[in-house]
C-alpha cells in the first residue's frame, strides 16, 4: 500500500509552485501597464529641457514671439556664460 503517495503527488507538490508563478506574472503585468505599457515605457523618467520647454509653450500658444525670442536669447546666453 503506497498511503495516498501516488502519479498525483506531484500535483500536490508542484501546484503552489504554479500558482506562484502564475500571480507573480498577473502582479509583474499590473505594474507595467500602470508604469506605462505600451505607450513608451522609459520615457515617462524623461524631464524636458529649458529649449523643450520654451519651444512647447510656443508650439502651444501660451507666450507671443517677441517673449520666445527673448527667452532663447537669455537661455543661449547662460550656457555660453563660464560656469561661476
Amino acid at each position: 500500500m503506497m498511503w495516498g503517495y501516488g502519479p498525483g503527488m506531484a500535483w500536490m507538490v508542484f501546484m503552489p509552485l504554479v500558482w506562484l508563478v502564475l500571480v507573480g506574472l498577473i502582479v509583474w503585468a499590473v505594474v507595467w501597464l500602470v508604469r506605462g505599457g505600451l505607450r513608451g515605457a522609459g520615457n515617462h523618467d524623461r524631464r524636458d529641457t529649458p529649449e523643450e520647454t520654451l519651444d512647447r509653450r510656443f508650439a502651444a500658444g501660451e507666450i507671443d514671439e517677441e517673449t520666445y525670442r527673448q527667452a532663447r536669447e537669455a537661455l543661449t546666453q547662460r550656457h555660453r556664460a563660464p560656469p561661476r
